[in-house]
């Protein structure tokens, strides 16, 4: 240790004591992000309103902190929550352990999961940071029915996701 490294220390101060002082109004004015930050996940919809998550759970699969919890559920006639067979039922994201490495993003097939750039991710309560699908829906837009409501697709592929590939194929509609 060299005895004049604490006159360099004072001196790092003393030239800072007359900058000009900078002071953002935080909760008023939020900093611009950068175009590719990643904060909040998203799970995204179709523009119907019908949700693009299949349930594949590939995205828990490549989350190497473990955060993400994935479990799938099947499309019925009655309730439908997305174009093919499957849907995620259940989808949760635990910030607790989330790194926001993108991984997640990178493996899903259907880009139903996005990040978002908003970064306010802070809270006193573990709970609340274990993030749900309704918590992670994108919101659905003005004049969209609620899930479940009518596929999207049509007559041929309806008759594909619905009875599925063997029935489709012995009712001749879906050449392969």
């Amino acid at each position: 240790m060299g005895v004049f490294d604490p006159l360099k220390g004072f001196g790092v101060t003393f030239s800072t004591m007359f900058k000009k002082v900078v002071t953002e109004q935080y909760p008023e004015d939020y900093r611009p992000t950068a175009a590719r930050y990643h904060g909040r996940h998203q799970l995204n919809r179709h523009p119907d309103g019908l949700e693009k998550c299949v349930g594949c759970e590939l995205c828990a699969w490549a989350c190497p902190a473990d955060a993400i919890f994935v479990e799938g559920g099947d499309n019925t006639e009655d309730a439908r929550f997305s174009p093919g067979e499957r849907y995620g039922a259940d989808y949760q994201i635990n910030y607790l352990r989330c790194i926001g490495c993108g991984l997640c993003i990178e493996a899903c097939p259907t880009r139903s999961l996005t990040m978002t750039n908003f970064y306010e991710l802070a809270d006193d309560d573990r709970q609340r940071l274990i993030f749900t699908k309704e918590d992670l829906l994108a919101p659905l837009l003005p004049g969209m029915e609620q899930p479940p409501h009518a596929m999207r697709l049509g007559e041929n592929e309806q008759d594909y996701y619905v009875n599925g590939p063997e029935l489709a194929r012995k009712a001749g509609e879906v050449a392969q």
